[in-house]
């Protein structure tokens, strides 16, 4: 079975940036390359919300309004890594944030909103940011 981890969550001040990481772990063999991805958050006290995702095997790509801008998703074939750039962070970006993959969606496309699809999570990785 899948499993992800993800790395790079810490405290950072307004304004400052972090980029977070995740790959696969346990079984060896699974990639991420032809799989949609993507990263969740959730605040204290909110709900989840999609932050961004990367369809399977393409270019597509979506954001949250919220983050559009600021954040970058990106995907690098030989590490078996995916990527969230978070820059001009803001203390309302502050949460847990997961590492998702597996949707079972339109191929090539990927959810954001329909986070929920999402089969494997990572245990999270938690993202403060001081103001």
């Amino acid at each position: 079975q899948m499993q992800l981890v993800e790395f790079g969550g810490g405290l950072v001040q307004s304004g400052g940036s972090l980029r977070l990481s995740c790959t696969t772990s346990g079984t060896s063999g699974f990639t991420l390359d032809r799989r949609a991805v993507g990263w969740i958050r959730q605040a204290p006290g909110k709900e989840r919300e999609g932050v961004s995702c990367l369809g399977g095997g393409t270019n597509y790509i979506d954001y949250a309004d919220s983050v559009r801008g600021r954040f970058i998703i990106s995907r690098d074939n030989a590490k078996n890594t995916v990527y969230l750039q978070m820059n001009n962070l803001k203390p309302e970006d502050t949460g847990v944030y997961y590492c998702v993959a597996d949707p079972g969606w339109t191929p090539g496309a990927c959810p954001l909103i329909e986070w929920a699809r999402y089969h494997t999570w990572g245990p999270g990785t938690q993202v403060t940011v001081s103001s």
